[in-house]
């Protein structure tokens, strides 16, 4: 039995130094759709494409790589990945594949968060 009741939802907090743009890089680049923002709180929360899993960005003015990285699935990489380098989004090095299972590449917002696409190679 585990330590505390899990309820299905998973929140991936980023510190970001502009919480308006940010949000707007993720509407654009990713999907995503603002469910809320609280200005006192200095926080911004954004539905996701998979349910029960939100991203929260909360203002922060040192703001490093590595707090965390969120990987999003994807069903097509080499499209995704060509969508994003079109559009300016900075990757961290090449693709990696380990065939047969998966392809990844771990790419950046424009606070220097790490973000990753995968795709899953086994289902095919």
């Amino acid at each position: 039995m585990p330590t505390i009741t899990p309820d299905n939802t998973i929140n991936i907090a980023l510190s970001v130094k502009d919480r308006a743009a940010s949000a707007a890089w993720f509407k654009k680049h990713l999907g995503f759709e603002e469910i809320f923002s609280v200005d006192e709180a200095g926080w911004t929360e954004l539905s996701t494409n998979t349910p029960g899993v939100t991203i929260g960005l909360g203002e922060a003015q040192d703001v490093k790589f590595g707090n965390t990285m969120p990987v999003f699935g994807v069903d097509d990489f080499d499209k995704s990945r060509e969508a994003l380098e079109k559009a300016g989004v900075e990757f961290d090095g090449d693709t990696i594949e380990v065939e047969g299972m998966v392809k990844v590449a771990a790419f950046f917002d424009p606070d220097g968060n790490g973000l990753m696409i995968a795709e899953d190679l086994s289902k095919g």
